[in-house]
């Protein structure tokens, strides 16, 4: 009799076990651990060349901003990155570079000053519209004002840039 009883617990966990396996296949977005959460249907990624309108044009930037957010995009994801426009987009342009003061000494000079780098961004799912956006990224970086921009642009940049690319992926791929 116990056989019998034990022979209907293992069925039906069986049961339980397959019944799991054939309502989760499927399920529609599939995770990774970048925490990016991307519909299977999507297979391509495509990224245009940002333009640099700003008013001051640092050569090299829209390079360097379009080169970061293509190899973030392939070390994060899964999808292959096409020429032309792909199941997902980007495109914009870099609207903003610029330092400014921030906090004045008592010598009336600034103490500190705030380098600035904003990029409008177009991004375009076409297998999920809903997750498509358009809006302005700004990241900054305070540096002391003792010392020249030229001195320290190259990396508060190089820094802005991978935070500029960590929201702009997030923005897209991170739906929480």
């Amino acid at each position: 009799m116990a056989s019998a009883h034990n022979n209907n617990v293992f069925r039906l966990i069986l049961f339980m076990i397959i019944l799991e396996g054939v309502l989760f296949q499927s399920c529609k977005i599939s995770y990774s651990f970048s925490g990016a959460s991307i519909s299977p249907q999507v297979k391509t990624l495509s990224v245009q060349y940002f333009q640099n309108r700003a008013a001051l044009v640092q050569p090299g930037l829209s390079q360097s901003l379009t080169d970061a957010l293509s190899d973030k995009c392939k070390a994060q994801t899964r999808l292959s990155l096409v020429n032309g426009n792909g199941d997902v987009n980007f495109e914009g342009e870099i609207t903003d570079y610029s330092t400014r003061p921030l906090t004045v000494a008592a010598d009336s000079r600034a103490a500190m000053n705030r380098f600035t780098i904003s990029v409008k961004v177009k991004f375009t799912n076409t297998v999920e519209p809903q997750y498509s956006y358009e809006k302005t990224f700004t990241r900054y970086e305070d540096y002391d004002s003792r010392l020249n921009l030229s001195d320290v642009e190259k990396g508060l940049s190089d820094k802005i840039i991978e935070l500029l690319v960590e929201d702009i992926f997030n923005a897209a791929f991170v739906n929480w």
